[in-house]
């Protein structure tokens, strides 16, 4: 499945139609990681898949697979996210409200909140390429040879970043579980 021009225009957004469909919850799930907010991401996703539509005829699968092409479009557009954004180290207003369900107790809702922007304040944190990884691993769900090819690095080095960043997540978590952070 290619965007190539010569498909018919119905064959086409079949085609695209399906990769939306396959690569969604990806894209969005490697979005939100990276900007910690459910409005943010579900914009960004938006676009992603707005630019990848426009580009789709020029998509070639030989060159790279759909996740992978999808993933780097996505990853362009959080980088302009955050530079339009002046690169701030503070996070948003709306970052701090956390995830709000309707099934736990209060109690329980307050603990989430504080768990949810402990683990927020902790992965802010974590460097660019650190957070890009992170990001990469559990949001979008690639494998650490997948990160390696994405982000031109190689795959123990990945590895080796991963498991340093996951570290200081787990050290500014017990820090705080603790009373010192």
């Amino acid at each position: 499945m290619t965007g190539n021009s010569s498909e018919n225009p119905e064959t086409k957004m079949n085609s695209f139609a399906r990769l939306y469909d396959e690569h969604l919850a990806g894209v969005y799930r490697y979005i939100s990681f990276r900007v910690g907010s459910k409005t943010v991401a579900e914009e960004l996703t938006s676009t992603v898949f707005e630019k990848a539509l426009t580009a789709f005829d020029r998509y070639r699968k030989e060159k790279a697979a759909q996740q992978t092409w999808l993933i780097a479009i996505a990853r362009n557009t959080v980088t302009d996210y955050f530079r339009k954004l002046s690169v701030r180290n503070n996070m948003p207003l709306e970052n701090a409200i956390g995830v709000v369900s309707t099934d736990p107790s209060p109690e329980e809702m307050v603990e989430k909140r504080e768990e949810y922007e402990r683990l927020r304040y902790c992965y802010s944190t974590l460097s660019q390429r650190e957070q890009e990884i992170v990001s990469l691993k559990f949001g979008a769900e690639f494998t650490n040879r997948h990160i390696a090819t994405t982000i031109s690095l190689s795959e123990s080095n990945v590895g080796i970043i991963l498991f340093r960043a996951v570290a200081k997540l787990r050290t500014c978590i017990k820090d705080w579980l603790n009373g010192r952070g």
